[in-house]
């Protein structure tokens, strides 16, 4: 259940929005507004539930009632932008004595009934602070159930003067945090979609299914999403990303500082549209949250000369020019040495992550970016619709999209699998192969590592969409797999009783794999070039 609050002055015209249904005059209007709770007077006067905009009109007069009573103002800072200064200035008080928010469930719940919201609404108020139960005087209050959303958000509104009975001012303080633990707490209590309070991923509304539906096409911001994810992951340096995010067939196209062409603060994406059809462009942050510029840029190396070859691929890519360097790593073949390293690497991730603090969340978060980076990769080369590796790429990406990232530590050094991507976007062939079954189990082991964080730290929710995906779509991926190839020699055929793939193995429930089991055979390990940019991985034979 999502919270949505603001502040205003003007409780009738509040009202009389919430109680419109004049699609012409107000957005997403709807057709049966109604009230499922409020203060005593309220129930008692209008429990028929229905309202009109008379209703509404006199409904705002009795919750505004001890604000003009008492003649009590209730103001918040106010700021305006100053031309001169270029920021935010304080210019003065405003009056903001109506607190106003929306409780909504996704689109995928479905709805509640009337008395459901109702419950809901009086446990919100009264932890919030605006009842009887605070041991202060109430607050007048309603809420008023809208329905269903142009994007399919079940939902209420509730509206509240701060002003109490008594002319006293209702503290607002922190009022968003507890307003999210107090969701927090009603999703356990009413048997709601328990939402993470460490992970937040971007949704998608109505209009953007809609239309891809009706066009047979995945979402836009899915594919643009799995393609700037795979590109990222697969790349050492900015430019290389850029290089590759094109090869991809995506359209980019800078942002840069104001008054500059070399300095670029992000970025914006496209699928080429069809004949006759405009780009539809995504901002790197609306894809998701660990997508923007500056987050990508942490797992880049950074120098002047790469910060000048990137400008140079950006502004190629803005006018839809050739990329600036044609030799680049992308155009490599991966020797038989990195599939080695990258599967040794990726076994040693696995183990390490069992060490791991389970509310070291950044950690967990850079394990789970790598691992949906190569998924995402994987599923470039192999899928030519979205199948079982864009699935369990998007899943995994779930958890490398922490809400407040700026709040946690820097993740902690593990063994990188950052250019595992790498291997799969410039794999020469589009068919499965042995070295590829072979890091597929490490793979598995640390998405199966990522499922068990979740379970231990109570996200159920989580650790059921990761199994979910891949007890249904990636064991039976797996089952196509050719089998591993072992440490000295090529892979001999299962022992009698013995399951005949052991990716596919693996797989099975999420049980853990034991680490170091399977490599690629020739066990040689690459040497990595100095001023790379990778700190642990190999990098293409060049």
């Amino acid at each position: 259940m999502i919270p949505n609050i603001t502040r205003g002055s003007r409780m009738a015209g509040l009202m009389v929005y919430l109680a419109s249904t004049d699609t012409d005059k107000t957005k997403n209007a709807h057709t049966d507004p109604h009230l499922v709770a409020g203060d005593a007077a309220v129930m008692a006067w209008y429990d028929d539930g229905v309202l009109d905009h008379e209703d509404a009109v006199a409904i705002a007069k009795h919750l505004d009632q001890p604000r003009k009573l008492f003649s009590v103002e209730v103001r918040v800072k106010d700021f305006g932008w100053d031309a001169a200064k270029k920021e935010r200035v304080h210019v003065g008080y405003k009056d903001a004595s109506v607190w106003h928010c929306s409780l909504s469930l996704r689109a995928e719940e479905g709805a509640l009934t009337d008395q459901q919201w109702g419950d809901i609404a009086n446990d919100f108020v009264d932890a919030m602070g605006f009842t009887a139960a605070s041991g202060k005087a109430q607050c007048r209050w309603a809420a008023i159930n809208h329905g269903t959303s142009e994007n399919g958000n079940h939902h209420i509104h509730i509206a509240v003067s701060l002003v109490r009975e008594d002319g006293t001012k209702a503290s607002t303080h922190g009022d968003y945090k507890r307003a999210q633990q107090t969701c927090r707490e009603l999703e356990v209590k009413y048997g709601l979609e328990q939402l993470s309070a460490v992970y937040a991923t971007r949704g998608y509304d109505r209009a953007e299914k809609a239309t891809a539906t009706r066009d047979e096409r995945e979402m836009h911001r899915a594919s643009l999403a799995r393609k700037v994810r795979a590109s990222a992951s697969a790349s050492a340096t900015e430019g290389e990303f850029v290089r590759r995010a094109r090869d991809t067939g995506m359209l980019l196209r800078p942002r840069y500082a104001k008054n500059t062409t070399d300095v670029i603060v992000g970025y914006s994406v496209a699928e080429r549209p069809r004949p006759g059809e405009r780009p539809i462009w995504f901002g790197g942050g609306t894809l998701a949250s660990d997508l923007t510029l500056g987050a990508l840029r942490q797992g880049w190396m950074d120098s002047p000369h790469a910060a000048s070859e990137a400008a140079a691929e950006w502004n190629a890519a803005a006018r839809n020019k050739r990329t600036v360097t044609r030799t680049g790593p992308e155009r490599a073949t991966p020797s038989p040495q990195v599939w080695v390293e990258y599967t040794r690497n990726a076994t040693a991730l696995a183990e390490q992550l069992r060490s791991v603090p389970l509310d070291d969340h950044a950690t967990w978060a850079k394990a789970a970016r790598d691992v949906s980076g190569a998924f995402a990769a994987w599923s470039h080369r192999l899928e030519p619709t979205p199948g079982p590796l864009a699935a369990t790429a998007a899943e995994l990406s779930r958890t490398a999209q922490l809400r407040a990232p700026q709040v946690h530590t820097k993740p902690v050094a593990l063994p990188s699998i950052a250019g595992t991507a790498m291997l799969f976007l410039a794999a020469s062939s589009k068919n499965k192969t042995a070295a590829q079954a072979a890091l597929m189990v490490q793979l598995a082991n640390m998405a199966h590592a990522i499922y068990q964080m979740h379970q231990q730290s109570g996200r159920t929710r989580e650790a059921e969409r990761i199994r979910a995906v891949v007890a249904t779509q990636l064991k039976p991926f797996a089952a196509t797999m050719p089998r591993p190839v072992t440490v000295g020699g090529p892979a001999q055929a299962p022992e009698r009783g013995q399951d005949r793939n052991p990716v596919e193995l693996g797989l099975r429930g999420l049980a853990p794999i034991r680490p170091g089991s399977a490599v690629p055979a020739t066990a040689i390990p690459a040497k990595t070039p100095t001023g790379t940019g990778r700190e642990s991985g190999p990098v293409l034979d060049r």
